[in-house]
């Protein structure tokens, strides 16, 4: 093997910028000094991979920060002796490929547990961050200006919420008051809190800057009495409407920010820069996109791009893979050399760390075989962005669905390296015909990556439009951030022949050709550029997948009733997809809990699957079914040009499930799917009694 060379800098980036609060943690302690850790906040590591990971915006009690990219990561990482990584080898090498970088590494976050409230432990670990924005506005006299101007205080080391930005010198707002008929003005210096000034510019390639707020009151000019400008931001509350407007105390000049909202207002705001604030840098070509004025509570503002798979048992030619990956780390180019002599291979990886197995177990052939397959050249550049068009998120789910099929050999079947414990369950004599298996999961583990994000608008696929994901590295990725959770579950699969005869029935009928219509229209309406590249045809969801999709939904409803959850605590995992090349049919569903500590496998889900327990939930969720408080008018819902919604008869009050709990955004559900209502013969359910 040779060495590859190291690869140039994606973004213009100044090192002497970089972060590292914690880079005087050994000086100080040769002076025997202490320092509070500069900690602002913390998140589950839930929130930090889908609401506030590398890019969004987090809002902590006094101001916002933004997550570094992982390049800052490292050095917190390199505080440890080993760095810890978790084992998922189907996730791994699907991120390996969208990400086009061989040798990424799932990594946890950034944390250690402490022994006691007040020790130490991990002290020198966390997520580091950047505030921003950084234009501040005063609380006491509205002034607006940058980070400098404002003086910083985090003095107790464990109160993170009281760290906070001050006016130190702050006069007020210099209301006059009328007494006696003469007016009076206060004009008494005070310490004022600062919060951050909640306009941003983001563009759909995923850049996202400061307002320029000196050059929006200006009009683009440079202020005609100062060098510096001070600036006021004043919020108004007019009626209904409350707006804010930028003034310039040394020239006059006042201008509202609703004149930046709007198409009409987008002309008026200043071209794309290109920035890229978490990872300190800007891109070397530029951007010039035309920006979009957004607040720092946008919900469009970040949008993960996040794969997960529930880790199976591997197969042997699973097994053999995630060995030639670990002996090609670890040997690097020393593997041609020792190729052909097992035992030298033997003594050379034997305690090594990063190998997970038993080198002493392998036959001579084994490995050589292991070594044979590590030295395998890398794809070439064509074939991996043909690999990465074609790619289905679909691929990690059909392992899963094939090993959920089989049988368990008895009762609490359990697979020590996946964690996975399944235990098989009768079919009770009222359970539908149209359900032929159901198994209790009563422990898994389930594996989340994070591999970039996206702003202004969410993509399909992460293949869809590659120059729109950002990355979270400015140079090739050598790890990512993921989690690790545990949970429990049940799993149900549908009869396949009789979904079969189903789904043919249905794709005749009107209503399914109204809801391809709207498809249609909804995804060439998209913001997108999406919807020129791809055929909407391919991204639209088979009957099958309403049909098992909807089912779940009124099962976490029910089940959220009797099994000790909440119904945003339970969540779906949906394998319905028809025949295709190199994959076979398939219609069940696993609603499960995961968590990222015991609090998902505490038993109350599983209990469910017992065979009486399991009828009385799925035939009270059919009968709930059949009736919502918004019917008639919920039940006959159908998409209708313009009209380009994405469900049928299902609303939140019958069907629909919260953000935590549905894959799919509450997208593609219909009940006419799942069971005969007035005016529908297409439910694929019997009416219950």
């Amino acid at each position: 093997m040779t060495a590859e060379p190291t690869p140039p800098l994606r973004f213009a980036y100044d090192a002497s910028q970089q972060v590292d609060p914690l880079g005087d943690i050994e000086e100080e302690a040769k002076q025997g000094t202490k320092h509070n850790r500069a900690k602002v906040g913390s998140g589950r590591p839930s929130s930090l991979l889908y609401t506030y990971g590398p890019g969004a915006i987090m809002d902590l009690p006094q101001f916002t920060v933004m997550p570094c990219g992982l390049d800052e990561w490292d050095r917190i990482w390199r505080r440890r002796d080993g760095i810890p990584e978790i084992h998922a080898p189907r996730l791994r090498d699907a991120v390996r490929m969208l990400l086009r970088s061989p040798d990424v590494q799932l990594r946890p976050f950034p944390w250690q547990p402490k022994k006691a409230s007040l020790s130490v432990e991990g002290s020198d670990l966390g997520v580091p961050a950047r505030v921003f924005p950084q234009w501040l506005r005063c609380t006491g006299c509205d002034m607006l200006g940058g980070l400098a101007q404002f003086q910083y205080r985090n003095t107790h080391p464990y109160r993170t919420d009281l760290a906070t930005f001050e006016h130190e010198k702050c006069p007020g707002r210099r209301a006059t008051t009328a007494r006696g008929g003469k007016r009076s003005r206060s004009a008494r210096a005070a310490r004022r809190s600062a919060v951050p000034a909640r306009y941003l510019l983001a563009c759909p390639d995923g850049h996202v800057d400061e307002f320029p707020y000196e050059v929006w009151v200006h009009r683009g000019r440079s202020c005609s009495e100062a060098e510096f400008p001070a600036l006021k931001m004043v919020d108004h509350t007019s009626g209904w409407v409350a707006a804010a407007t930028v003034e310039c105390a040394s020239c006059g000049l006042r201008r509202p920010m609703n004149e930046a909202q709007g198409e009409v207002g987008r002309t008026k705001l200043p071209r794309c820069r290109g920035r890229h604030p978490h990872l300190d840098a800007f891109d070397p070509g530029g951007c010039r996109a035309q920006t979009y004025l957004m607040l720092i509570g946008a919900s469009n503002l970040w949008f993960p791009a996040t794969q997960s798979v529930i880790v199976m048992p591997e197969s042997a030619e699973e097994r053999a893979g995630d060995r030639a990956d670990q002996i090609r780390r670890v040997l690097g180019e020393r593997l041609a050399k020792y190729r052909d002599d097992p035992e030298i291979l033997r003594d050379v990886l034997r305690g090594k760390q990063g190998i997970a197995f038993d080198v002493d177990e392998l036959s001579d052939e084994e490995l050589r075989e292991s070594v044979d397959a590590a030295l395998q050249p890398e794809t070439s550049a064509e074939d991996q962005e043909k690999r990465i068009r074609e790619w289905d998120p679909v691929d990690l789910l059909v392992p899963e669905w094939r090993y959920l099929q089989y049988e368990p050999i008895g009762q609490h079947h359990t697979d020590d390296a996946s964690g996975l414990v399944l235990s098989p369950r009768e079919r009770g004599e009222d359970l539908p015909a149209s359900i032929s298996q159901v198994l209790a999961v009563e422990s898994l583990r389930k594996v989340n990556a994070l591999l970039g994000f996206t702003r202004i608008d969410d993509m399909d696929r992460v293949g869809d439009l590659p120059q729109r994901l950002v990355p979270l590295t400015r140079t090739r990725p050598e790890w990512t951030v993921a989690t690790e959770d545990r949970g429990e579950g049940i799993f149900l699969k549908l009869d396949e022949p009789t979904v079969a005869a189903w789904e043919e029935r249905v794709r005749d009928s009107k209503l399914w050709r109204a809801h391809r219509k709207s498809h249609t229209r909804n995804f060439y309406r998209r913001f997108s550029e999406t919807a020129a590249r791809v055929d909407p045809e391919t991204r639209l969801k088979a009957p099958r997948y309403w049909l098992v999709h909807t089912l779940a939904h009124v099962l976490i409803r029910e089940m959220a009733m009797t099994c000790g959850y909440n119904a945003a605590s339970l969540s779906e995992r949906i394998y319905a997809w028809p025949e295709d090349e190199g994959r076979d049919p398939a219609a069940g569903l696993l609603v499960c809990t995961t968590a990222s500590d015991s609090d998902g496998t505490l038993g109350g889900l599983v209990q469910l699957s017992e065979p009486d327990r399991l009828e009385r939930v799925l035939n009270a969720a059919l009968r709930r079914a059949t009736r919502c408080p918004s019917d008639p008018i919920c039940a006959m819902r159908t998409p209708q040009d313009p009209e380009d919604f994405l469900h049928g008869a299902a609303c939140h009050c019958c069907a629909m499930a919260s953000e935590t709990s549905c894959e799919r955004a509450n997208r593609f559900l219909d009940r006419r799917f799942l069971i005969n209502l007035p005016g529908s013969d297409l439910g694929f359910f019997p009416s219950p009694e």
